[in-house]
């Protein structure tokens, strides 16, 4: 099976898979990035029945992923990249909020994240790792508004623990227990997507619902 993700991540490896984790996390042009597809992906591809998809692709890791190094390894590129993206907001500060959109920024991003942390609070850094592009400019509204640090650090390793390790590790799961588990690979991440997008848009409905009432 030739999959253009499976062929990304296998061709960049680690390396690359964690620099995707850590730019989607808190660099703000990387909003973009399938970070949720990626990880499970990723995941699967440590697992021993994708040993055969390694030797027929090679890439730079052609003996395949550890999943111990790659999810402990994800885990750390979703909370440093966190980590940059609230430094960032701190530095910048609100005047971010006036910047006009360009190619790899758009406000709109910005502004649903920061209006989900005026209702969530804290928990909006654990919350918007399951929501694409808000998880990219949460943090960096943490930083605008000046959440103290410990505090954020306490909400961004819980956010990093159950996105990275969570998905990292469950496409191993399936990978590992169901038979001829990459004849399902691609319907499991078109699964994948439509629950990471869901969210986002069950929220936009309701805005526009109650707009309209």
């Amino acid at each position: 099976m030739h999959f253009d993700l499976q062929q990304l991540i296998i061709t960049a490896g680690y390396l690359g898979v964690w620099a995707i984790i850590f730019a989607e996390s808190g660099l703000f042009f990387g909003f973009f990035l399938p970070g949720d597809s990626l990880l499970f992906t990723a995941g699967f591809l440590a697992s021993p029945a994708a040993r055969r998809i390694w030797e027929t692709v090679g890439g730079s890791h052609g003996g395949g992923f550890n999943i111990a190094i790659l999810a402990v390894g994800c885990f750390v590129a979703a909370a440093a990249g966190d980590s940059v993206g609230y430094a960032f907001g701190k530095f910048v500060g609100p005047r971010i909020f006036t910047r006009e959109d360009s190619l790899f920024f758009h406000r709109k991003h910005l502004l649903r994240a920061h209006e989900f942390y005026e209702k969530h609070g804290g928990k909006t850094i654990v919350l918007a790792r399951f929501l694409p592009a808000v998880r990219t400019f949460a943090p960096i509204v943490a930083g605008v508004g000046e959440m103290p640090y410990p505090r954020f650090l306490f909400f961004n390793l819980i956010g990093g623990a159950l996105w990275a390790l969570g998905l990292t590790v469950g496409g191993y799961f399936l990978g590992s227990v169901i038979p001829d588990p990459d004849r399902y690979l691609l319907p499991i991440i078109a699964v994948i997507i439509v629950l990471s997008i869901l969210p986002t848009a069950i929220h936009l409905w309701r805005e526009r619902r109650s707009a309209l009432a």
